[in-house]
């Protein structure tokens, strides 16, 4: 069995083949692309992409466990968790609450 010879021209030229792991440095860019992907896709399943691109969100989920509101001013984000317990107490009328057609709602102060 025979070796293969390098000739000195051969050692002198430079490796055209590159480095094998410079492959892995364009399949971590890709997995960080795709973690994105998944990511917006999340929301958007969920309805949730207004927090990404507006400043002041409030949205009520309800769900079999209970009621949840998230409320999102600038960066902060709540959330508060609602109980099915009944309030009882004295006060005043502060104000009405509409629904509009687009489905928001408006809170009017009485004067």
């Amino acid at each position: 069995m025979s070796r293969p010879r390098v000739t000195p021209r051969g050692r002198v030229r430079i490796d055209r083949a590159g480095d094998p792991l410079d492959g892995l440095v364009n399949l971590f860019d890709l997995g960080i692309v795709l973690a994105v992907a998944f990511l917006l896709a999340a929301l958007q399943s969920v309805k949730l992409t207004d927090l990404l691109t507006h400043q002041n969100v409030t949205i009520l989920r309800t769900e079999p466990t209970g009621q949840t509101i998230i409320v999102k001013q600038n960066d902060n984000i709540k959330t508060i968790q609602l109980s099915g317990k009944k309030v009882v107490g004295s006060g005043h009328r502060v104000g009405a609450v509409y629904r509009l057609a687009d489905g928001r709602l408006v809170y009017v102060q009485s004067p």
